[in-house]
């Protein structure tokens, strides 16, 4: 075997194991979580999104109080085109399927099933609008956006927020959030309410 011949086996092997890993759209920075491995359920993805905790980035974390917002949100997404495979695919962009948001004591978390892709960050609520800052997406960014909470829907419209080049504010508003919190006591007791999907 030639210097040549061995050396193009070689170069043929790093290119196979390069673009395997390119094409690997779960594959981002840790900064923002990352998709998770073949062991990995979307249910416990979730759940170790919830332990987590925002890193102040550019601002103190707000204290630990409940807000008119906290609780979970889901959003069904019907695009029907496939994520496209790539090693940095944007952040937020509002691909299909079910998406999650959970807002809690100035914590929000946002997480996408079928990619696996989540960020969290810190939010504060001041009359109908509301801030969020410290996601490792674009740190220096502080989002402003008016909400809207009604028959179980919350709603933002953006103020201004340039986060992911705009991409935040367009999965946000995109479709309104439906609540996983049941409408009365008695509803969620006997659970005769229409629950979203993908609520837990």
């Amino acid at each position: 075997m030639t210097f040549a011949y061995a050396f193009a086996i070689h170069f043929l092997a790093l290119l196979v194991l390069s673009c395997s890993f390119h094409s690997d759209p779960g594959k981002q920075p840790p900064a923002v979580a990352t998709a998770g491995t073949a062991n990995d359920s979307t249910s416990e993805i979730w759940a170790e999104l919830l332990q987590k905790t925002p890193f102040p980035h550019t601002a103190p974390l707000p204290p630990q109080v409940p807000s008119v917002v906290d609780g979970t949100y889901i959003k069904f997404d019907p695009k029907k085109t496939p994520p496209v495979p790539c090693r940095r695919c944007p952040d937020y962009v509002p691909e299909g399927g079910i998406w999650k948001l959970h807002l809690s004591k100035g914590v929000f978390r946002i997480f996408h099933e079928f990619t696996g892709w989540r960020s969290i960050g810190s939010f504060v609520v001041e009359g109908n609008r509301v801030q969020l800052f410290n996601d490792p997406t674009c740190m220096e960014v502080t989002g402003s956006y008016r909400w809207t909470l009604a028959a179980g829907s919350l709603t933002w419209d953006v103020v201004q927020d340039e986060c992911a080049i705009g991409m935040r504010a367009q999965n946000l508003m995109k479709l309104p959030w439906m609540s996983c919190q049941p409408p009365s006591m008695e509803a969620g007791f006997s659970g005769h309410w229409d629950k979203p999907a993908g609520c837990d």
